[in-house]
Parts: C-alpha cells; sequence; structure tokens
C-alpha cells in the first residue's frame, strides 16, 4: 500500500512565474520552510541534493535523482531504491496554466513498498507539515513576484 501525499493550490501567477519560484532551486532557503537548501542541474538522472527540515532541530541530508523534467511544465525525482524493493519514492511539481495569469500547482510525493508504512507512521505527520508548508511557500513567493495588475 503507498503512502501518498497530494497538495494542489491555485496561484494567482503565470506560470513561467511559478516555473521560476520552482526551479531557482538556490534560493529556497529565502522561501521554503521544508527544503532548505537544494542543489541540482535538474537534468534527468543528475542528483537533486537537499537539505530538509523534517523531524528534530537538525535538517536531514536527502539525495534523490531527477526522474523527468518538462520545462515550464513539471519534474520529478525519485531517492534510490532500498534493495529488493523495501522502499521507493516519487515526488512530481506540476504547473497547470488557468488562464487569467493564474496556474494550478500540483505536488505529489509517493513511498511504495514494504517498508512504506513503517515510515508513515514514524515520519507521516512530518511529511504533510513539509510538503504542506512547500505548497503554501511556493505560492507566497509566486505571488509576492507577479506584476501589478493595472487598471
Amino acid at each position: 500500500m503507498a503512502f501518498v501525499i497530494d497538495n494542489s493550490v491555485e496561484i494567482e501567477a503565470p506560470a513561467e512565474l511559478v516555473w521560476q519560484v520552482l526551479t531557482d532551486v538556490d534560493n529556497y532557503g529565502d522561501w521554503n520552510p521544508f527544503v532548505i537548501e537544494c542543489k541540482t542541474t535538474l537534468e534527468p538522472g543528475s542528483p537533486i541534493d537537499m537539505r530538509v527540515r523534517l523531524i528534530g532541530p537538525s535538517p536531514r541530508k536527502q539525495r534523490e535523482f531527477i526522474a523527468t523534467n518538462t520545462p515550464g511544465k513539471e519534474f520529478s525525482y525519485n531517492m534510490k531504491p532500498a534493495p529488493l524493493g523495501l522502499l521507493s519514492s516519487k515526488r512530481t511539481h506540476t504547473l497547470t496554466p488557468l488562464g487569467d495569469g493564474r496556474t494550478r500547482y500540483d505536488s505529489h510525493f509517493e513511498l511504495n513498498g514494504p517498508v512504506s508504512p513503517l515510515v508513515a507512521t514514524l515520519m507521516g505527520s512530518a511529511l504533510h507539515k513539509g510538503f504542506g508548508g512547500m505548497t503554501a511557500g511556493v505560492k507566497l513567493r509566486a505571488e509576492s513576484l507577479r506584476e501589478p495588475v493595472s487598471d
């Protein structure tokens, strides 16, 4: 049984600007309460090295690998699967233009494998808080950077 966290939010900013926020990983620490540091080229197959605020006072280092990147639309990454298929993950960020300069941001995270229920029990609440905080942060950051609408 997969452990899944889905968050979606409508953002009062164009998709191009939201994409810029999501892919400007050097500035995650300015607005992202969950992934406070991130380094990656976003090239499929390349690493994405993060420091995440999960449980406890110290951020945790996390290395995953970029799976897909469709510029302006989506990117995803996965952890290196645990031996014997005990645990695997998938994380996706997807943008959908809604018209009138608005965008829907969909955040998806899933853990699969026999160990996923244990991870969900131990870290589920922190993961929900983290991904929810990042989703809210994307919205706040993009809306704060958008061009003012003139009458």
